[in-house]
């Protein structure tokens, strides 16, 4: 395997997101991992293929259904794993859970569980960025579809193109808020034309290709990182399982919209790739994936040996 080719990476992050999503189900529905739980599995090229283009001292905002962004800036899974199963090691000392984890050191802004609330996060940080700091660090947010008519979205927006603030805005469009289809809740058919209204580009990408987002991201990233100001990108993707706990979506979409978008897979179809372009062999894949399992369960068995929250801890690094 040509470890030097940068589509290994690539392909590598991707197919860890994916197993460690799997694995994360697997144990939610033993429910050894409790609360509230928002799985990425289908829109692992979107934070790939974002995330690759970063430098470590950029900052990220991410989402609800977030662990694939930390994962493609290099979260320790150990850690990580450790938060979802509520324990003193996690990130968030077992407070933070899967929809708001973060991790400073790392310029990981931290998850959210309101829908849309790291935009104004986002915007403020580019400021301090800007003004502050006056260093050529990026901030990158991401939301779903649900917050593309928010308050919060407009008013970010607006600020970030009004100020020329060094953020991207990436919008992972898998068509639903829960179950409200994008088309009964948007007035327009392409999300990125409200990018004029804010004097900022706004792009439509293939959400389903890696390389497309990277390209796309890279872009934006250059462009803000050179003082040329925010952009918008609306990826369009799918989530392959449902919103949350609740695996079934038969009520509000098909088996055939369902096939037809898993027949995109993002994996496999750059898989294919890789393996036609002679880049991989079967061979170097099933490595990988032997590395990626021991690396799983060994966050597992660092999670479940380590010590819950202690009750004098309750309110320590509570600040409001």
């Amino acid at each position: 395997m040509t470890t030097q080719h940068p589509w290994i990476a690539l392909f590598r992050q991707m197919l860890l997101i994916r197993r460690f999503e799997e694995k994360v189900r697997e144990l939610y529905t033993q429910d050894r991992i409790k609360g509230m739980l928002h799985l990425c599995i289908g829109q692992e090229a979107v934070a790939v293929g974002a995330m690759s283009v970063l430098r470590k001292d950029d900052y990220l905002v991410s989402t609800h259904r977030g662990h694939g962004h930390f994962i493609a800036k290099g979260a320790d899974l150990r850690l990580m794993m450790a938060e979802l199963f509520g324990k003193r090691t996690g990130y968030c000392k077992g407070k933070g859970g899967s929809m708001h984890i973060a991790d400073i050191d790392m310029n990981h802004l931290g998850a959210n569980g309101i829908v849309g609330e790291g935009l104004p996060i986002a915007a403020g940080a580019a400021l301090a960025i800007k003004n502050i700091k006056q260093t050529d660090q990026v901030v990158v947010c991401f939301f779903g579809d649900g917050a593309l008519n928010i308050g919060a979205f407009h008013e970010a927006l607006n600020l970030a193109g009004l100020w020329k603030l060094p953020v991207v805005y990436i919008c992972e469009n898998n068509s639903y808020a829960i179950s409200t289809h994008i088309k009964k809740a948007c007035a327009i058919d392409q999300a990125a034309q409200r990018a004029d209204s804010y004097a900022m580009p706004g792009v439509t990408v293939d959400g389903m290709g890696v390389l497309a987002v990277r390209d796309q991201v890279d872009a934006a990233v250059k462009r803000a990182r050179n003082g040329g100001g925010p952009s918008f990108l609306v990826c369009q993707t799918y989530r392959f399982l449902g919103h949350g706990r609740n695996p079934d979506c038969s009520l509000y979409r098909t088996k055939e919209e369902e096939r037809e978008w898993k027949q995109r897979c993002p994996i496999e179809v750059f898989r294919g790739r890789l393996l036609k372009d002679n880049i991989v062999s079967e061979n170097d894949i099933g490595q990988m994936e032997g590395d990626i399992a021991r690396d799983i369960t060994a966050s597992v068995e660092f999670a479940e040996q380590s010590p819950y929250p202690l009750p004098e801890d309750l309110e320590a690094d509570i600040y409001a």
